[in-house]
Parts: structure tokens; C-alpha cells; sequence
């Protein structure tokens, strides 16, 4: 696929929602890398705007009252099961993909046709 040509288009996001995130972020419990994910933002810019944050260089127009809970030790115990298996499936996936196309590749060079 080739590259687009051009300055790449970067997301601008408001205020309200880079405030929501930094709110999301410092749960007790929760991990700046998840909740990036969760937004699907890269944890670098979630980690600046919560420099940006405790400087006060970003301010809600509107005060949008944000309920948080912290997470309980036995949910954040299942999130971290649960991603840990959805990374060993990719990677078994993987492998099948790999085994599929090595004795693809071997039935083609072993037939005299």
C-alpha cells in the first residue's frame, strides 16, 4: 500500500475530552496504556495532556460532572486475564497462519504437475 502524499491529518480533540480522559486516567488502579487504548489515542498524548492538565493550560468551556469508580481489584484481576488470553489467541493465531502457508508452500514444490 503506498503512502498517502501530503502532511498526515492529525485528530484534533476538545477540551472537554482530553479533561475526561486525564479524569479516566488517574483512577487508582487503572493504567494510563488502557485507558489510551480504550480511547484508541496513543498513551504519549494521554501522558501530555496530563502535563497540560496539572499546569491548568486546559480548561473545560462547560463544567461536565464526570462520575468515576474506582475499578475493584477483582475486575482489574478479570481485565488483566482477559487481555493476556486475547494475546496468547493472536499469537497462536499467528502461528496456524505460519503453518498453514509453510505446508501450503510444501505440497506446491512437492507436486510433479
Amino acid at each position: 500500500m503506498a503512502r498517502p502524499i501530503g502532511p498526515r491529518r492529525v485528530p484534533r480533540y476538545p477540551d472537554e475530552f482530553k479533561l475526561q480522559a486525564v479524569k479516566l486516567s488517574s483512577v487508582a488502579g487503572v493504567k494510563v496504556g488502557d485507558v489510551a487504548e480504550a480511547l484508541g489515542i496513543h498513551p504519549w498524548m494521554l501522558s501530555k495532556w496530563r502535563t497540560q492538565a496539572s499546569k491548568g493550560l486546559i480548561k473545560a468551556r462547560t463544567s461536565m460532572p464526570v462520575e468515576l469508580r474506582a475499578p475493584k481489584a477483582r475486575e482489574m484481576d478479570a481485565y488483566a486475564r482477559l487481555k493476556k488470553s486475547h494475546a496468547l489467541l493472536k499469537e497462536e493465531h499467528e502461528i496456524l497462519k505460519k503453518f498453514i502457508w509453510f505446508s501450503s508452500e510444501q505440497k506446491r514444490t512437492d507436486s510433479n504437475s
